[in-house]
């Protein structure tokens, strides 16, 4: 009996000793987030060689039908970059966006199209995903609403399922286009002024998926909100953020995140970070910012509390629940992912 308590014993110090020394190899990561959607954070996901293909401000990012991940940056000498989900490098293409903003990704009958918005160029592309450009949206003057073609810097687009295209003009005029699939402008509404059917900054458009309506959430950066439209312009509702300079509305099955450029304010330089909404478009975890608070159901100002991100403009959620988040104006950096725990 005495023998085999021995035998017992050492073995469980034996196997207690193995588990230490493995814990002591894997270095500890600190999760972010609230409420169950937590993350842990790799800066150095990108294994891209910076001297070979650079980035400028990393705008947005899309994952397609085979998994991969691209990237839309300024930089010149490779406007998109595309990575496997292990942030190696497959493939990289495009020199001609000087102001490449807007990525969505979109599948058409089966096969996928890239729509890229180009604030120095004032234009909308199609292009098939290895950078054919197959349809050019210029400033659209015979509306009568722009004087000159400088007015008109569109920032995003959401494409419906015939192919009609929605540009938020979102650092210019401030107006949703609707154009048709052959680039016909059809009607528009918005544009900058005050009251809730207006915009200060437009600056991201999507379906909400979410919903059997058909609505469409776009962003009001200044505002700290994004708004419910019709596809006819018609107001439906308002999901106030406060504190949250917020980009594009991204929605992945029942949440929509979004990255937040800067907190409480455009003013406020370094301030980012990334917040959740479920399904009720109540907010459920901010990963390096504040924990949502609601007070008689209204929801509290939001901050940073960590500094994880500088200036994070996109977000981007793959098959996994993983998120990558892409920076403008953080020093060049490569997007970095966070893994779901």
């Amino acid at each position: 009996m005495q023998r085999r308590n021995f035998i017992r014993s050492s073995s469980l110090a034996l196997t207690g000793i193995v588990l230490t020394k493995d814990l002591f190899k894997r270095p500890y990561q600190k999760a972010y987030g609230y409420n169950g959607m937590l993350y842990t954070l790799d800066t150095s996901w990108s294994k891209c060689d910076p001297a070979k293909y650079p980035v400028n401000d990393c705008h947005e990012m899309v994952q397609d039908a085979k998994g991969r991940i691209l990237l839309l940056t300024n930089e010149t000498r490779n406007n998109l970059l595309i990575y496997d989900t292990n942030g190696q490098l497959i493939d990289s293409w495009g020199h001609d966006f000087p102001g490449g903003h807007g990525l969505t990704l979109h599948d058409e009958n089966g096969t996928e199209f890239l729509y890229i918005t180009d604030t120095v160029r004032h234009q909308v592309y199609k292009t098939t995903l290895d950078g054919k450009i197959l349809l050019t949206i210029d400033a659209p003057l015979e509306a009568g609403i722009y004087k000159e073609t400088k007015d008109f810097i569109p920032t995003e687009t959401a494409i419906d399922a015939n192919g009609d295209i929605f540009i938020a003009d979102g650092y210019g005029a401030q107006y949703i286009l609707h154009y048709d699939k052959n680039g016909k402008l059809l009607s528009w509404f918005g544009g900058r002024g005050d009251g809730d059917q207006h915009f200060d900054n437009a600056h991201g458009i999507c379906w909400d998926t979410r919903r059997s309506d058909h609505s469409l959430l776009i962003t009001d950066r200044t505002r700290n909100c994004f708004k419910r439209f019709s596809k006819d312009g018609k107001l439906i509702d308002l999901i106030p953020l406060p504190g949250a300079c917020v980009c594009r509305p991204v929605v992945h099955k029942d949440h929509l995140y979004a990255a937040v450029l800067r907190s409480p304010d455009l003013k406020a330089e370094g301030t980012g970070f990334v917040t959740i909404l479920d399904k009720d478009n109540k907010v459920v975890s901010n990963l390096g910012g504040s924990e949502p608070q609601y007070q008689d159901g209204h929801l509290q100002p939001m901050r940073q509390t960590d500094k994880l991100f500088v200036h994070p403009h996109d977000v981007c959620i793959d098959r996994d629940e993983n998120l990558y988040v892409a920076q403008w104006a953080s020093g060049k950096v490569y997007p970095y992912k966070l893994r779901r725990v």
